[in-house]
């Protein structure tokens, strides 16, 4: 049973494994500074379908087919999965999921969907409620533009905090099996709101939950960001990540020497022009899947902290001028149990 620590943190008696893990991204991201770290890199963005939205659907699928692939697994041999993506009602999950036959609780979380996957995942599984989970997400830069900024054919400006989503996809298998990476805790992030309105400015709106959701992890658990090789949050880029510090640092915590964003990670700032960095829960689902795990599997990182962060926004509030609620789960990932 999962060992209770605080209102929002857990630790886990007998820590899941991550057994199974698979990437898949875009062209785009496959040009960036970890192209050669994806399963695969997609040429066509449109993934031979005639829609972007079975595009991300396609790609979606895909990702988890080639996890499971990996460990010999068929669709009968998944108990359930949790999935998720950033369009309305999570269409590119249900479209793209709906063929394999699984059982599936689908959320949202926006940008921190694969933290919160893994989290459930890890929880159903150290209590005995599932052998093999899939946790899996996506997202796609022409679906998650049209639907909540401007039509791709607008041609319209982007502003210096904006952020470029991604094209990927990461899944998860979650097993009680006995190797690393193993999660060994998590904490439940709430949602925090400091008034930001700015569509455009997802690392602002992100920041504040991001720390909240570290800072209540140390606190919890009595550890230092030394504690840890490397401190990982989602999709903040430049703009949030440096928002984040500031934050942080009023707390008396510095998180600097460890922290790493993948937004930041994802591309190359000028070269590739994203202004801000990559956002989208494809960024750091496959960047987990893709670089994070096989690191602690070889036992290169030992203890990592994962936090992914989500902007909970609608195009209806947008429209509205309501704020940006922000949100961000936390994942202890360690090669040892």
């Amino acid at each position: 049973m999962s060992i209770k620590i605080s209102k929002n943190t857990f630790a886990m008696s007998n820590p899941p494994s991550i057994a199974y893990f698979a990437s898949i991204a875009g062209k785009k991201e496959g040009d960036g500074p970890l192209g050669h770290i994806f399963d695969k890199v997609e040429e066509d963005s449109h993934f031979g379908q005639d829609t972007w939205e079975k595009a991300e659907s396609e790609m979606q699928k895909m990702t988890v087919e080639l996890a499971m692939q990996k460990g010999n697994l068929t669709p009968d041999d998944i108990d359930f999965m949790f999935a998720g993506d950033l369009l309305n009602q999570c269409t590119g999950t249900t479209y793209g999921l709906r063929d394999l036959n699984i059982p599936i609780l689908i959320v949202y979380g926006a940008c921190s969907t694969m933290a919160e996957t893994l989290l459930l995942s890890a929880v159903m599984t150290d209590n005995n409620l599932g052998g093999n989970i899939v946790a899996v997400t996506s997202s796609h830069f022409c679906t998650a533009e049209r639907q909540f900024r401007l039509p791709l054919s607008y041609g319209g400006q982007r502003t210096p905090t904006s952020q470029w989503t991604c094209t990927a996809s990461g899944a998860a298998i979650v097993t009680p099996k006995a190797e690393p990476p193993y999660i060994r805790g998590v904490t439940i992030g709430k949602i925090v709101d400091l008034g930001i309105t700015d569509a455009n400015n997802m690392g602002a709106a992100m920041a504040p939950a991001a720390a909240y959701t570290i800072k209540t992890f140390l606190t919890d658990t009595k550890t230092s960001p030394s504690d840890y090789d490397c401190i990982v949050t989602g999709d903040l880029g430049y703009v949030g990540s440096e928002l984040l510090y500031e934050l942080l640092e009023k707390e008396n915590i510095d998180i600097r020497s460890k922290h790493m964003d993948c937004g930041k990670m994802m591309f190359h700032r000028e070269k590739q022009d994203v202004h801000a960095g990559g956002s989208g829960c494809g960024c750091s689902a496959s960047i987990l899947c893709g670089h994070f795990l096989p690191l602690v599997r070889e036992g290169d990182i030992k203890n990592m902290l994962f936090i992914a962060t989500g902007a909970l926004m609608s195009t209806t509030s947008s429209q509205q001028g309501e704020s940006i609620p922000g949100i961000a789960h936390l994942i202890h990932i360690s090669y040892e149990c």
